[in-house]
């Protein structure tokens, strides 16, 4: 090996660090923190003046919903593969069915598990 084998590496480096700072010199010259009018810099919705805090405080619910959500969806997810590989076996085999049936079995029962333990239910 020798050095001129490095220099398309070299010239990667060069490129990304110069557009790195560049990036970063524009956004401090046209950003937040360049000289405004303080119209400029003030926050606007619907045209109205904002009023309390830009972060609001959610409850843990939402945050446990949209997990429970994302779980179920993506088991929903590993079901379509098997759909598509296995639809050309028009008759009912059970040697097919029986993991797709212990699949659902085992979403099933974290779904009773979920409904026994209340994390869906909103009023608590």
């Amino acid at each position: 090996m020798q050095l001129a084998d490095y220099y398309p590496i070299l010239v990667q480096l060069v490129l990304v660090i110069g557009i790195a700072v560049v990036i970063l010199v524009a956004s401090h010259i046209f950003g937040q923190r360049s000289v405004g009018s303080k119209i400029k810099n003030s926050p606007y919705e619907c045209g109205m003046l904002a009023e309390g805090s830009g972060s609001a405080r959610f409850a843990v619910k939402f945050y446990v919903t949209a997990m429970l959500f994302i779980l179920f969806d993506i088991e929903v997810v590993f079901l379509i593969p098997w759909v598509m590989v296995f639809r050309e076996f028009m008759a009912v085999q059970l040697p097919i069915l029986l993991p797709v049936f212990f699949f659902l079995f085992v979403l099933v029962l974290g779904l009773v598990y979920e409904l026994r333990k209340g994390a869906i239910e909103w009023e608590k």
